[in-house]
């Protein structure tokens, strides 16, 4: 008989049974299609081999009028501006204390407790102390006090603990018993609480499962009891940032990478500056500041109330971020939504502004004096399933909620998928809101990121070719992304308890300098016999690999796994017949292998002789076969 030519529909296709997809794939990891043509996706290395402390949770880049490019980065823990390798801390300092703070060591011990009234921190917080004195008789000196310290554990509201080190961040155990010791010239200079790494359920607006709560239910909302998620902006050169449900912060490219970031009330003419918000954004042609969950102003007017109204939408006046006083004077002004129980999140479109609450999308569009925006309900009962899954493209804004993926280009459509019910019925509900977006242009490809099964970790993607209407699958830690764009190649975060680092995407074909592994693109069942009724015995299998890595091609070069599994019927478990390597210049590959149906599996050679440097992608394999009999 003639070689059979196997030709597999593009995209993956989980919607039904591997059986009932003939022609297609049905599972993948690390591949894209390009073309209609699977092929492996390109590498990624470190952008630099500085770190920062905790999870990435938000990039945002952009350029001064010098030229300078500038990355910020927020993580759980801190706030950074990243400028060529050097990551700088610009995370604000939420309060001072001067002369309160005492310091209690052990002998053989080199835990420290601080004594500070009222501190305010929590586990993990930052503290700076300046000005002590060393602990009379102990090796606890000024210079291992005068540090910044992490600090380990919170003993009341007036103590604390924290582990005290030298200079090179090597522990130092106390060789004295000191109580009360420091000095009374201590400065502690406490940072912002830091957040989250997960979702804790029934703490803060959003937090707790999709429709979960009786109706009506107070939630306390705070930027310490929820997973830490940023939103930062330029105002010009300088830098608005956001911790969800906490104040705003301005950072003045001015002065430098070693200043820090300052709380809104603290500039220069502020007048009733939103004290709390959910999200901050700067409109994009009349530049307005804007606070979405914002605390309103009190019943007089007079001050902020200090607490955020999920639902409350406030504004600066034009080019002014100091000023948020509605006037008759200005352009400063308000807005409750309706539709909802909280903003979710919003996103700059083409010439207005999209925002999600739990159960609508709104519309807001500059309209100058004397209403300033309008805010239009575009749709009631299509949400965002976390405040960073949308992300604006090419093609549109695209969206997840926690029932689909949709599209708005001036009207909501939703997007057929075909692997929606692989993707909502392995997806973590309970940290949803790490779930975020991301676009790759270079690629056409938008997609998410999101935490599988029970784990509290993101660890999957899905994404979408907005060009060939394809969807595809895999596992891969990211925590954020931003498209190339200010920076020369896509960047992304991953996931850390202590230390991370920022990566470069779509840059060579190896993880981090290691060959990258479980790469892999695998079909649906497919009849040999097109009947499906009689065994067939197939003999060879002609390969259509073409590699298209840095490595060294030919018989010692490159090299992926050809597998081919078989069984009789959709019911029985699949048993591998062959597993063969393949490089460029093999020419078939002898098989004894019967059945009926058959799956076909192209992946990475994940043995002790993984070469660096491979990329392939797969063509039209071929099968030699011959009828075998029903029985």
């Amino acid at each position: 008989m003639p070689l059979q030519k196997l030709i597999f529909k593009p995209g993956i296709n989980r919607e039904g049974t591997a059986y009932s997809n003939d022609g297609g794939w049905f599972n993948s990891n690390l591949v894209r299609f390009r073309k209609g043509l699977p092929e492996k996706i390109g590498g990624w290395a470190k952008a630099s081999t500085n770190s920062f402390l905790a999870t990435g949770r938000a990039i945002h880049a952009w350029v001064d009028l010098a030229g300078t490019r500038y990355l910020g980065l927020g993580t759980t823990w801190k706030y950074y501006v990243l400028e060529g390798q050097v990551y700088s801390d610009i995370t604000p300092i939420r309060t001072t204390n001067t002369g309160t703070a005492t310091f209690t060591s052990a002998s053989g011990s080199s835990t420290i407790s601080v004594t500070d009234s009222s501190h305010g921190a929590v586990a993990n917080d930052f503290v700076t102390f300046t000005d002590t004195a060393t602990l009379t008789g102990s090796n606890i000196t000024d210079s291992v006090l005068d540090q910044e310290y992490q600090i380990a554990g919170v003993t009341s509201s007036n103590v604390y603990t924290i582990v005290a080190k030298d200079t090179d961040g090597d522990e130092v155990t106390a060789d004295a018993t000191v109580s009360g010791g420091g000095g009374g010239s201590t400065v502690a200079a406490y940072q912002i609480n830091v957040g989250l790494d997960v979702y804790v359920p029934s703490t803060g607006w959003g937090s707790d499962t999709w429709g979960a709560g009786t109706w009506g239910s107070v939630s306390t909302l705070s930027d310490t009891n929820q997973l830490r998620v940023w939103s930062h902006d330029n105002f010009g050169e300088d830098l608005l940032i956001n911790p969800r449900s906490g104040s705003v912060y301005y950072w003045d490219e001015s002065s430098g990478t070693d200043t820090r970031a300052v709380i809104l009330s603290d500039l220069s003419g502020a007048n009733l500056t939103p004290t709390k918000s959910l999200q901050v954004m700067v409109s994009d042609i009349d530049r307005h500041v804007i606070c979405f969950g914002a605390d309103p102003l009190n019943d007089g007017g007079t001050a902020r109330t200090g607490a955020v109204d999920p639902m409350f939408i406030a504004w600066s006046d034009q080019e002014n971020v100091a000023e948020w006083e509605p006037k008759s004077t200005n352009t400063a002004g308000s807005f409750r939504l309706s539709a909802g129980s909280v903003i979710v999140g919003a996103i700059r479109a083409r010439q207005e502004t999209l925002i999600w609450t739990d159960t609508s999308l709104y519309s807001m569009t500059f309209v100058g004096q004397p209403f300033t925006f309008s805010i239009n309900l575009v749709n009631e009962g299509v949400g965002l399933v976390g405040p960073k899954a949308m992300v604006n493209t090419p093609k549109g804004v695209f969206w997840m909620d926690k029932k689909g993926f949709y599209t708005y280009t001036g009207n909501i459509q939703e997007l057929p998928c075909t692997v929606a019910d692989h993707v909502f019925s392995d997806m973590n509900q309970t940290q949803s809101y790490q779930t975020f977006g991301f676009v790759n242009k270079a690629f056409d490809e938008v997609g998410w990121f999101y935490c599988s099964g029970s784990t509290t970790v993101i660890d999957k993607y899905v994404v979408y070719n907005y060009e060939e209407n394809i969807w595809m699958i895999g596992s891969l830690n990211r925590t954020c992304w931003i498209d190339e764009g200010i920076f020369s190649d896509p960047k992304a975060t991953t996931s850390s308890s202590d230390v991370g680092y920022l990566y470069n995407h779509e840059t060579g074909n190896d993880a981090d300098g290691s060959a990258m592994t479980d790469v892999f693109i695998e079909s649906s069942d497919f009849d040999i016999d097109p009947a499906g009724e009689d065994f067939q015995f197939i003999s060879k299998i002609i390969p259509d690999i073409k590699f298209t890595g840095t490595a060294d091609t030919g018989s010692s070069g490159q090299t992926a796994e050809v597998i081919l599994k078989r069984r009789n019927y959709p019911g029985e478990d699949l048993t591998t017949a062959v597993t063969s390597s393949c490089t460029s210049v093999t020419t078939k590959i002898d098989t004894r292998v019967r059945g009926r149906q058959a799956v076909l599996r192209i992946q990475s050679n994940d043995d002790d002789t993984t070469e660096t440097g491979m990329s392939f992608r797969v063509g039209a394999m071929r099968l030699d076969f011959r009828p075998d009999g029903r029985r």
